[in-house]
């Protein structure tokens, strides 16, 4: 007959309440304790440098006017179909009218928006590289 079987998993750091944490490195910083949270960047400062505030600005730039658009032109084709629904109505190709159309015109007005996106996105990494490089930091 075997003994009662002894939890295996090593014991390092702060048991949880379903088992204890088992790691050899470091912990990641979402588990660290007040104490342990040491930050070594002053956000406060960070916040103030010219070239976060441009980043934001450029980002604002884009992501405003994208956000816009895509909200009227996502709701253009209810409000059509409701107030114009003869402009909606007519045939394009066969039995194919225009509100079909439109609606499947919002698929690939989202990819572009999507593709655009991701163009901006990679002038925002290096913005976001370049400021990385700048941070000041306090000292231990």
């Amino acid at each position: 007959m075997k003994s009662a079987s002894v939890d295996p998993t090593p014991t390092v750091g702060v048991a949880t309440d379903v088992a204890p944490l088992g790691r050899d490195d470091a912990k990641p910083a979402h588990e660290h304790t007040a104490t342990e949270d040491v930050d070594l960047v002053d956000w406060d400062r960070v916040a103030a440098m010219s070239e976060f505030q441009s980043l934001l600005t450029a980002k604002a730039k884009f992501i405003a006017p994208a956000t816009i658009f895509f909200v009227v032109y996502y709701f253009a084709l209810p409000i059509l179909v409701g107030y114009a629904p003869r402009l909606m109505e007519t045939k394009v190709l066969g039995e194919v009218n225009l509100a079909y159309l439109f609606a499947l015109s919002q698929f690939f007005m989202a990819w572009l928006l999507a593709a655009l996106y991701l163009r901006a996105a990679g002038r925002f990494d290096t913005m976001a590289k370049r400021l990385l490089t700048h941070i000041p930091r306090r000292a231990r």
